[in-house]
């Protein structure tokens, strides 16, 4: 198997892993999300640290690196909380796709933070993503779903501002596992005080439920942690949309769900601007832009 299939591989199992991240959330039932959010990063903190000791990169960091950890983490824990709260209130599909908005909003902030600019291929896919966004959230206010689903796209907002600045550490020297490591500590000792003061009682099958929901976003992290190892994301992250496919099967065989009209064109608007930049990106689209 070549680097490229082994990418391809990984990054369908991790969308696999999420897909049963978010079933497993939904399946832990009505508890708040900080709780459920406190639990998941419990896991991966734990992964990380054992990845750390064994890989022997130590627990140590560069200081200039501080401060991007920091607002990496800060955006990833408001990213989780929201995309928490949607999976508990929305359509597991559609909670999903709103999530999939980070790789363009990743293109926003790479051009506020990063100065990367934007071409108008990209500019396209980002505007039309968008208007698919739209059918999925369905604005108004008759709709009962409105404020779960503006929950569900400031968390794809957040995860996109989030992987930005990954991106900002991995060009500067930080490793990945530590990046892990960060953020899953400071995601725990964030929410650790409404545990202290606002603790729900769990069942033993919502915390079965909550620590499976932890191994599997752990096993989510690593494995596309692995795929980019394996193959540049120009080349394979359209397979990272497979989640989608993924959540519905789950959502509709655990929970009865089926995602309505609107949020079906809104999924196909989305997938369609991501393949449009993934053949652009490959090559495969010729078209005449001055990057």
């Amino acid at each position: 198997m070549n680097q490229k299939y082994k990418g391809i591989l990984y990054i369908v199992l991790s969308a696999f892993s999420f897909a049963f991240m978010n079933a497993f959330v939904r399946l832990a039932g009505d508890l708040p999300s900080i709780q459920k959010s406190f639990f998941r990063n419990l896991v991966a903190l734990i992964f990380a640290a054992i990845v750390l000791k064994r890989s022997k990169i130590g627990f140590s960091y560069k200081k200039e690196n501080l401060k991007p950890l920091i607002l990496r983490s800060i955006f990833g824990t408001l990213g989780i909380l929201c995309n928490f709260y949607a999976i508990d209130k929305l359509v597991l599909a559609d909670a999903s796709m709103l999530n999939k908005m980070s790789p363009f909003f990743a293109i926003l902030f790479s051009y506020l933070l990063l100065k990367e600019k934007i071409d108008w291929v990209q500019a396209i896919s980002v505007a039309g993503a968008f208007v698919g966004s739209l059918f999925i959230i369905k604005p108004s206010f008759h709709n009962v779903e409105l404020i779960p689903a503006l929950a569900g796209f400031a968390g794809g907002m957040a995860a996109g501002a989030a992987y930005t600045f990954v991106r900002i550490l991995g060009q500067k020297g930080e490793k990945g596992p530590f990046i892990v490591f960060f953020f899953s500590s400071f995601s725990c000792v964030a929410t650790l005080p409404f545990l202290i003061f606002q603790y729900h009682a769990m069942s033993l099958t919502q915390v079965i439920y909550l620590l499976l929901a932890g191994l599997a976003a752990a096993g989510g992290q690593f494995a596309i942690t692995a795929a980019y190892c394996y193959a540049p994301a120009k080349e394979i992250s359209i397979y990272d949309y497979s989640q989608i496919i993924f959540s519905a099967i789950l959502g509709f065989f655990l929970f009865g769900q089926i995602p309505d009209f609107y949020s079906g064109l809104g999924y196909v608007i989305i997938c369609g601007m991501a393949i449009f930049m993934f053949l652009y990106n490959t090559g495969k689209l010729k078209i005449g832009v001055n990057k």
